[in-house]
């Protein structure tokens, strides 16, 4: 990862491969006036109209020995009184690849001279950016390119103590929070002969014992004892043994009520009985995004030091096709008691989060929040660019919208309407866990809806989001980090959630 640190020092005077200025078009006579004053050779890139600080624009000049650094970086953020958060790091990420693409290793960034960067959140969205887009899983590739094109070193310049301290606790943060989505996305990215239920939760432990968080992984055996049938049910088409994986911090007094976040861990999908077509199934070595994502976020808050309690919840297995796995028509029973009958091998996910959801009533949670990769129909509702959101508790729900506007990790509500159950009825069991097509990701937090407790709960289906098809400013194609800065935003700033109405369902 790109090695962030934060200098006392004029920023003239440090050495680095390029120094990065940021500007709006309306301050284009105001930073004349400043590279006139100090990089006089930077002058021409206005003068000759390269530079227009429109969004994203970013121009190379040379420095002609007047700083220490040979160049400078000028990179446009637009126009407007108010500059969007996500604006700053869709630019400072275009401006590192193209650092990256010219070989330069090192940037520095100085706060004290660049009208931009005036608030703390504004140079974390330029940090993020930066660091975000610089990120490669690369590790099976025995010969990568000199450099491989990125950055490697970012300098942020301050000339204060006072500075420094104000400074420092955005450094620090960003950070924390960037190497939780890299190892978020490395854990997503993994092939599935890496990263497999056992190794899994070695990754969770090693996570824990870096960030200062407990993990219990719970065997086969102990599963079998609590009666996750869900869990066990997937399970049966594998030669691997299922875990579930119990991550616990606790950051304030053991008294506090934890948050407890749950990710499906389904480590390969094949659709078992019900296969998948062969084309593209590869991709389902991501399938495990949503534990990936609890996993990053319980390594940066405890990371951080935050003060909560938070619970990790990761029930995890392959989904296999075998004699003996399990087959459209059986009928599993749930850690809750309830049962459910199979129509669809391949709407696996929810039965393991089933499982983790009656699980998480054991903690008496202020709230549960889960993560997965659960329907090809929010897919097809949303794309690519939103998560769709789920829940029983409105103030719960404005939170994360309110967290995902700021991250832009978006997501869209979606309804629980009672009619949808309808799909979703079985005349043997107490649910069917596939309602078909139709409204296929609202019948699947509905089936997840018969498993949770009585807490506040929200269900985020980021099947969309999880897996990108392409490369954009910030992020990699294959597995994005989704949901790490959304929850460390939302957890950042917890406070306990009034007793309210719920949701309408």
């Amino acid at each position: 990862m790109v090695e962030l640190e934060l200098q006392r020092k004029r920023w003239q005077r440090i050495a680095a491969d390029a120094v990065v200025l940021f500007a709006r078009e309306e301050e284009l006579p105001e930073l004349r006036e400043r590279l006139q004053r100090e990089i006089p050779a930077a002058v021409a890139a206005l003068d000759s109209g390269d530079f227009t600080g429109a969004a994203k624009k970013v121009v190379l000049a040379y420095t002609n020995g007047a700083i220490a650094a040979p160049r400078v970086l000028l990179v446009g953020v637009g126009s407007g009184e108010k500059l969007e958060l996500e604006t700053l790091r869709r630019a400072a990420a275009v401006a590192a690849k193209r650092a990256g693409g010219m070989k330069l290793s090192h940037l520095l960034i100085p706060v004290t001279t660049s009208p931009v960067l005036q608030s703390e959140e504004w140079l974390t969205a330029v940090l993020e950016g930066a660091v975000l887009s610089q990120y490669r899983f690369d590790k099976y590739i025995t010969q990568p390119p000199e450099n491989n094109g990125l950055v490697r070193r970012i300098t942020v310049a301050v000339e204060s103590a006072e500075q420094q301290r104000r400074w420092q606790p955005v450094v620090d943060f960003v950070r924390t929070l960037c190497e939780g989505v890299f190892l978020t996305r490395d854990l997503a990215n993994a092939p599935p002969n890496e990263i497999y239920p056992e190794t899994l939760a070695e990754r969770a432990r090693a996570a824990g014992k870096e960030a200062g968080f407990r993990v219990r992984v719970l065997s086969k055996a102990q599963i079998e004892r609590l009666g996750m049938g869900g869990l066990l049910g997937v399970n049966r088409g594998s030669a691997r043994p299922p875990v579930f994986i119990i991550m616990e911090y606790w950051g304030t007094e053991r008294s506090v009520a934890p948050i407890v976040l749950v990710g499906k861990g389904i480590t390969f999908d094949t659709g078992g009985i019900s296969l998948k077509p062969a084309a593209g199934m590869s991709e389902m070595k991501s399938d495990m995004h949503g534990a990936a994502s609890v996993i990053g976020t319980l390594y940066v808050a405890a990371r951080l030091r935050l003060p909560i309690n938070l619970v990790g919840l990761v029930p995890a297995t392959e989904n296999m096709p075998s004699g003996s796995a399990m087959v459209p028509g059986d009928i599993l029973r749930f850690l809750n008691g309830k049962t459910a009958e199979i129509d669809n091998t391949d709407a696996e996910g929810r039965l393991i989060l089933a499982d983790a959801l009656a699980y998480a009533e054991r903690y008496s949670p202020q709230a549960v929040i889960d993560l997965a990769t659960l329907t090809g129909a929010c897919v097809v509702a949303l794309g690519n660019v939103a998560s769709g959101l789920f829940g029983n508790h409105r103030e719960l729900l404005e939170r994360i919208k309110r967290a995902a506007e700021r991250t832009h990790e978006y997501v869209w509500e979606l309804p629980l309407y009672e009619e949808y159950a309808e799909l979703i009825k079985s005349d043997v069991a107490d649910v069917k866990n596939s309602g078909g097509r139709n409204a296929g990701a609202i019948t699947a937090a509905l089936f997840l809806k018969h498993f949770i407790g009585d807490y506040p709960w929200a269900h985020l289906d980021i099947a969309g989001t999880a897996i990108a098809p392409k490369e954009t400013d910030y992020m990699p194609k294959g597995g994005t980090g989704v949901g790490v800065r959304l929850l460390v935003e939302l957890l950042r700033n917890w406070e306990p959630l009034p007793p309210q109405d719920a949701a309408k369902s």
